[in-house]
């Protein structure tokens, strides 16, 4: 079993940076690969970042490329999202989320496993 608890999110500018964290409990944190995810309002739950299980490779979304950087620290079992250069279009519910055995390019794929587990989200509002 493993819980997934998100922090870090708020009300930012255009152009403005922001860290996520998702801080995991439970055994074999290492042994899961971890995204991120957002759903704005009145659209589909999309993938954002994944990062392996096994090792440090990533994986992100076109539209997040080069401004939003996933990382995980094993020894604080916690996944981290660093967004910089932000836009209103990033503007949502962001959710981390754990796969078991998964690698960062299947992440996406694998979001709707019965045995994911999901954090309860926070908001990310880019706004001037």
């Amino acid at each position: 079993q493993v819980q997934l608890v998100e922090s870090g999110g708020g009300l930012v500018q255009p152009g403005d940076s922001l860290r996520l964290s998702c801080a995991a409990s439970g055994r074999a944190f290492r042994h899961y690969g971890l995204g991120w995810f957002r759903q704005a309002p009145g659209k589909e739950r999309e993938f954002v970042a994944g990062i392996s299980w096994s090792d440090d490779n990533t994986h992100y979304a076109d539209s997040v490329k080069g401004r939003f950087t996933i990382s995980r620290v094993n020894a604080k079992n916690t996944v981290y999202l660093q967004m910089n250069s932000l836009k209103p279009e990033d503007t949502a519910v962001y959710y981390c989320a754990a796969s078991y055995l998964t690698f960062a390019q299947d992440m996406g794929d694998a979001s709707n496993r019965e045995d994911n587990y999901w954090g309860q989200g926070t908001q990310v509002t880019v706004s001037s």
